[in-house]
């Protein structure tokens, strides 16, 4: 049978109130006594409710996260990150995967709220607008902007346009001049931003972006590997690809592979995100590193920033990516 501070109380004597100040650290209980109250409740197993505790602290110690996406190594580092400071201090984490499904992730959003977590943190699973979130209690925090507005919004990302150029820049110093895009999902607005930075890269150099060379799909390997053969069907001439996450660029990968295409004489590949399996020997794709773990770590704490002060109006934190360059693309090609 589970001990109880009544249990507690009934042997030593004493009020139910000076067993709770005492478990607690609170004053109001001479040392002594506090010494006797914790070694008893040592001794019976005693286990606080924290249940209980929060329905009196009105806080669960507790946060939900929903993501699209479990398979993608990209948002398990995030995860990690976002566990393992929520557990610094003392929050348990509520995991939930809406499999990039609106539907799912309002029901997920519903339930958390039930379980009154103190707050959530959302990588939405379609880029709306942000006011079908205002009807949440508890504070939001977002992976990524995900809409074009200038509403008010809690969010951690990292600098997509930066990012977009970089990719491009990298390609265009390597030698390549006819960049095809494999930009996923089209309602993506941090697609959209990786693709304003390539254009600016591209004007630079006084390159025109070809719309015609640019294949929407879902963020996995099969839509990576069918987008690459739709592109090269039509699209003659293209000697480099950059994928708007690695998931696809793999999937690109497998489709020139078996197309016969040598990687990256014929075509280059570029990658974004730098996902674990990216670094292999066998791989060994070019991309742009998003600090993955650190970014789950910076949303976390920021999130518990915003339960412990709920006047704060507006947190952004932008991160800078990096360039990995590896062997998907040529140091110098001359053409």
């Amino acid at each position: 049978m589970t001990t109880t501070i009544k249990d507690i109380a009934r042997q030593i004597g004493i009020s139910y109130s000076s067993v709770s100040r005492a478990l607690n650290g609170k004053p109001g209980v001479g040392e002594k006594m506090r010494c006797r109250i914790v070694a008893l409740a040592d001794e019976l197993g005693y286990q606080p409710n924290d249940l209980a505790r929060g329905l009196v602290n009105k806080t669960s110690k507790t946060i939900g996260v929903i993501i699209p996406d479990i398979n993608n190594p990209f948002f398990g580092e995030i995860v990690k990150g976002i566990i393992e400071t929520a557990n610094e201090e003392h929050y348990e984490v509520f995991l939930c995967i809406s499999e990039w499904d609106s539907v799912k992730e309002r029901d997920y959003i519903n339930t958390l709220s039930k379980k009154r977590v103190d707050g959530i943190i959302l990588k939405p699973a379609m880029d709306h607008k942000k006011n079908i979130y205002e009807h949440i209690r508890a504070p939001i925090m977002f992976i990524e902007q995900s809409w074009q507005d200038n509403q008010s919004e809690h969010t951690v990302e990292v600098d997509n346009v930066k990012g977009g150029y970089m990719a491009i820049s990298h390609l265009i110093d390597c030698g390549y001049r006819n960049i095809g895009f494999l930009a996923g999902r089209k309602d993506s607005y941090s697609s959209a931003l990786r693709m304003t930075g390539c254009e600016s890269a591209l004007q630079e150099k006084a390159l025109l972006l070809n719309r015609d060379w640019i294949e929407n799909s879902d963020f996995n390997i099969e839509g990576g590997y069918e987008a690459t053969k739709r592109l090269l069907s039509r699209a003659k001439g293209i000697d480099a690809i950059f994928a708007f996450n690695d998931i696809l660029a793999l999937g690109a990968m497998q489709a020139l592979k078996e197309l016969g295409y040598e990687i990256p004489g014929d075509i280059g590949v570029m990658g974004y995100d730098n996902i674990t399996y990216s670094g292999l020997p066998q791989i060994q794709l070019t991309t742009i590193n998003q600090p993955k773990y650190e970014l789950g770590r910076m949303i976390s704490s920021t999130l518990l920033d915003i339960i412990k002060d709920r006047e704060i109006l507006e947190k952004k934190v932008v991160l800078s990516p990096t360039l990995i360059s590896r062997a998907t693309t040529c140091e110098t090609i001359h053409r």
